[in-house]
């Protein structure tokens, strides 16, 4: 199992979380950027800069997942795409994405960008609190316990 970050728009105290769990848990995280990324030290860690452009991170992410592997993004159509291929997919305020709830989410996200595209100001999501990193650690935490178990940790 390894972990996959859609990191350009990932908050840097979700990406603390993760290089925390990673050397903890002894698990592979990929940063996946169009931009250079700055990560400890650590045979768990490495990123990797895709070219720019419209969707490049998520479709490297999309080519390289494998069944069981975690995807960390707030891309709704990124989720899905991870889902479809028997991974699984977590966003930064601690939602995993599921088969029974990525179409509703899609749904959402799709009325939303119809909404924007007319003219109506729908605003954006809230700024992460600490309740959501809070609730992001709790959920990455369940599902590693669940899903990758701690080697001689």
């Amino acid at each position: 199992m390894q972990i996959w970050v859609d990191a350009d728009a990932c908050p840097k105290v979700i990406k603390d979380i993760l290089f925390r769990a990673a050397v903890r848990r002894r698990i592979p995280l990929i940063l996946v950027a169009n931009s250079p990324l700055h990560t400890p030290p650590s045979p768990y860690i490495r990123s990797l800069q895709v070219p720019a452009g419209f969707d490049v991170a998520d479709n490297h992410i999309v080519e390289q997942v494998q069944a069981g592997d975690l995807v960390v993004t707030a891309d709704i159509p990124l989720a899905a795409a991870v889902i479809a291929r028997a991974a699984h997919a977590l966003n930064p305020r601690g939602e995993l994405y599921t088969t029974e709830n990525i179409r509703e989410r899609l749904a959402m996200r799709n009325l939303m960008d119809q909404l924007r595209s007319t003219g109506v100001h729908t605003g954006g999501p809230p700024v992460l609190d600490l309740t959501d990193r809070q609730a992001f650690a709790n959920q990455l935490d369940a599902f590693l316990h669940k899903h990758a178990p701690a080697q001689n940790v």
